[in-house]
């Protein structure tokens, strides 16, 4: 009787991830238990829930061995030589979801389909009048990119001197393909970030976009404290900008069309993103075709953020994602955002003594792409120095201007390196 219960207890178990065949190790409890905390983080704290807990959620079914739902295709999937499945368990849904940032073999080079799609949304969500009407702004996007080259060479130098520390061979060849994808982060735009990753380096993809979005939603506490350290005066802190003038609609119809032929003769590896975010921003602003904004900015932008960060989350298994880089990314990805944020504000600095007050230093966190949450700090640091200072509108500026400066930067990496 009880040799006969113990042959059934081992049968259910043979088939229940505990089977010691399906290969549970620590490395995947440890990234059980960092799904755990994102999902603690997103629906706790809330924190980017509608970005972390798809993503993390996705890196707790990527690491449950035996159910063969991470992105990656399960190591007993062949093809025989006729052309029969040979495995016990094929693909599952998630390898398919993840074909929208990483196509199929031998299509490995062509354009992920998602951030394009995600640019066309913020495309209408995007209101380019403060870029139009104030046009110097954009010098602050410019200084917001500081953090991208910041983290490319930092990392460059880490090839060299820190990852040998952890056994990773230093070739004497620096890969620049990875250096283009840590530097990527300081754009402070997950779907550009995941873009060039997909593009120059697909093993690095979770570590990379793990750290774009868990910056972009501690914002609230990374920039304020870099904003306050750079703006000392009492002059700079309670600057009032001037009402900016109003946009005719022809202009605003104009700007993107103009700016999408002037992206795509200099630097036509930058058009995909910039085309789709000119179109969306296009549709916005034509005026006749509300319904298709609607749709964009609400069922569409909400459909792919959630199956963008489900993918996501689906390629962070623990072979590819605890390792020595991964560390090295997350923190280069926070001295990038750093950097970014300090290059913005040193740029409206700047343009706050050119102009004669008429810049607040204090949009300069603004420079990076994270949209709207930098422009809100704006607001509201600004209103913590002069009740009567209302920045949210002129943050706006600086942040469109961030992404599209984003996106050319994204396209001459790509065009560089993509050989």
């Amino acid at each position: 009787m009880f040799e006969s219960l113990m042959s059934v207890w081992h049968t259910i178990l043979s088939v229940t991830a505990l089977n010691p065949a399906y290969g549970m190790t620590p490395q995947h409890v440890i990234m059980i238990a960092i799904a755990l905390g994102l999902m603690y983080l997103a629906i706790g704290q809330k924190k980017e829930p509608m970005l972390l807990l798809p993503l993390a959620f996705g890196i707790l079914l990527a690491n449950m061995p035996g159910a063969n739902l991470s992105a990656y295709l399960p190591m007993n999937y062949s093809v025989d030589p006729n052309g029969v499945l040979d495995q016990t368990q094929g693909p599952g849904l998630l390898h398919y979801l993840y074909k929208g940032i990483r196509p199929p073999a031998p299509l490995n080079n062509a354009i992920p389909i998602y951030p394009p799609l995600i640019f066309l949304c913020l495309g209408a969500m995007s209101d380019f009048s403060p870029l139009i009407a104030n046009w110097r702004v954009a010098l602050i996007g410019l200084g917001g990119q500081l953090g991208i080259f910041v983290a490319f060479g930092l990392y460059l130098l880490a090839q060299k001197f820190i990852l040998p520390l952890f056994g990773v061979e230093f070739s004497g060849m620096f890969n620049y393909k990875e250096a283009a994808c840590v530097g990527i982060i300081g754009s402070s735009d997950g779907p550009t970030a995941i873009y060039v990753a997909a593009k120059l380096g697909p093993h690095m993809l979770a570590a990379v976009a793990i750290a774009a979005f868990s910056y972009m939603g501690l914002v609230p506490f990374i920039q304020p404290p870099i904003i306050k350290l750079l703006v000392r005066s009492h002059k700079e802190r309670t600057c009032v900008m001037p009402q900016p003038k109003q946009v005719s609609q022809r202009t605003k119809i104009l700007f993107p069309i103009c700016l999408t032929v002037i992206t795509l003769l200099l630097v036509p590896t930058a058009g995909t993103l910039i085309g789709m975010l000119m179109l969306g921003n296009l549709i916005r602003e034509c005026g006749l075709l509300s319904r298709y904004v609607d749709t964009f900015t609400n069922a569409v932008m909400n459909t792919l953020t959630l199956f963008l960060a489900l993918s996501i989350g689906s390629s962070a298994t623990a072979e590819y994602f605890l390792r020595a880089e991964t560390l090295i990314i997350l923190i280069l990805g926070l001295v990038a955002f750093m950097s970014g944020t300090v290059g913005g504000v040193m740029m409206a600095k700047l343009l706050y003594y050119t102009t004669g007050g008429k810049i607040s230093p204090l949009i300069g966190n603004s420079g990076v792409s994270a949209m709207p949450m930098a422009a809100r700090i704006s607001q509201r640091i600004g209103q913590e120095y002069n009740p009567q200072n209302h920045l949210l509108m002129h943050a706006m500026g600086p942040i469109v201007a961030s992404t599209i400066g984003s996106a050319i930067v994204a396209g001459i990496f790509i065009s560089l390196l993509m050989k």
